[in-house]
């Protein structure tokens, strides 16, 4: 549990105003950033432009804001208590390497390749089908601190089993990806890969490590607690501008051809439910703490989209079939995880009464 929130056992963390409603706000934000793509296509074609190797810089931006304030909640010299969370590590790897992957091929072939296939071009399918495995094949590794920080989620455990996944994924990601696309050799991107935890973890552990330092031996908790108070409705506002900006770069797409992106969003919205249900059932059964179980199921259904889109364009092409999916992964990222953590947050006493039992 984290130093800014104490919930008593059972009971949903309290949530302010702004995010009682954040489903309300996302849709308007949807809906806001398709309109302003349509609007202004020059600003966002060049705040699209704005990359180095595959990272959306202004992207990058806000997702700092919005990781920080979880990033500050760490203390490092508590991540050795992270060993007593092993079933919940366990479990998080299994879901996210051993079945993720396989159950999107499953959906992709069954979805794209057959039952959505008299609707879809014939000669996309194949890259449609291969994107979603790419999508599938490695964890996020910087928007599930935001998701962990929605639902009080462990901080120390959180960040232990993304900086495990980070080296699981540097040396199984290429052969894996290799085994389901059927691909003798694959060409990560490295470069995209190296950005990706450098810009997400390294650099806003050590920003948030030092200015943690700064804050208590200012004022200590009290005011360490003050500040992550104040700086919780920024890194909802982050969220909500990432919405918009990723929304209106890709508003010509989605007035284009509405009905693949809703196709493709099908087996990416199930696979999603379905990694994070069994994760946070799981972690239920073995009796894994509701605090664990929460980010274990986020960062279970999690996708690396920057590192699929990157893989995806550097194999296929950009205007492939494969592209095209990695794209509708990132559209569908944030708001099937908002309301994956809504569910969290309201089975709280379903969890606990059960894995107590």
């Amino acid at each position: 549990m984290s130093e800014a929130v104490a919930v008593a056992p059972g009971k949903a963390p309290s949530m302010g105003l702004f995010e009682r409603y954040l489903t309300l706000w996302v849709a308007l934000c949807i809906v806001a950033g398709i309109g302003l793509g349509q609007a202004l296509p020059g600003l966002f074609h060049a705040l699209g432009a704005a990359t180095v190797a595959h990272v959306n810089l202004p992207v990058a931006v806000l997702v700092w804001l919005m990781i920080v304030p979880m990033l500050l909640k760490i203390d490092l010299a508590a991540l050795g208590q992270v060993k007593s969370h092993w079933r919940g590590i366990v479990t998080t790897v299994v879901i996210n390497w051993l079945i993720k992957p396989f159950s999107m091929a499953l959906l992709g072939w069954l979805f794209i390749g057959l039952l959505f296939r008299p609707y879809l071009p014939a000669t996309m399918i194949n890259g449609y089908m291969a994107g979603l495995i790419l999508l599938a094949a490695a964890p996020c590794t910087a928007m599930v601190f935001v998701w962990s920080n929605l639902v009080d989620g462990e901080p120390h455990f959180t960040l232990s089993q993304v900086a495990l996944n980070d080296t699981i994924m540097v040396f199984a990601f290429a052969p894996l990806v290799a085994l389901l696309l059927g691909l003798s050799s694959i060409t990560v991107p490295w470069n995209t890969l190296i950005l990706s935890v450098v810009l997400y973890i390294v650099v806003p552990v050590i920003v948030a490590q030092l200015w943690r330092r700064g804050l208590l031996a200012k004022g200590g908790k009290a005011v360490l607690g003050r500040t992550l108070r104040t700086l919780a409705p920024l890194s909802l506002g982050a969220l909500l501008l990432t919405l918009v900006l990723l929304f209106g770069l890709q508003g010509e797409q989605i007035m284009r051809q509405p009905l693949v992106i809703a196709m493709l969003a099908v087996p990416i919205l199930i696979q999603v439910y379905f990694n994070a249900g069994l994760a946070y059932l799981v972690n239920r059964r073995l009796g894994v703490e509701w605090c664990v179980a929460g980010p274990s199921a986020l960062i279970g259904a999690s996708n690396f989209f920057e590192l699929a889109v990157a893989t995806a364009i550097a194999l296929f092409g950009f205007q492939s079939g494969a592209a095209l999916s990695t794209v509708v992964g990132v559209l569908v990222e944030v708001p099937v995880m908002l309301s994956v953590v809504h569910i969290v947050r309201r089975s709280r006493g379903w969890y606990e009464s059960g894995a107590r039992a």
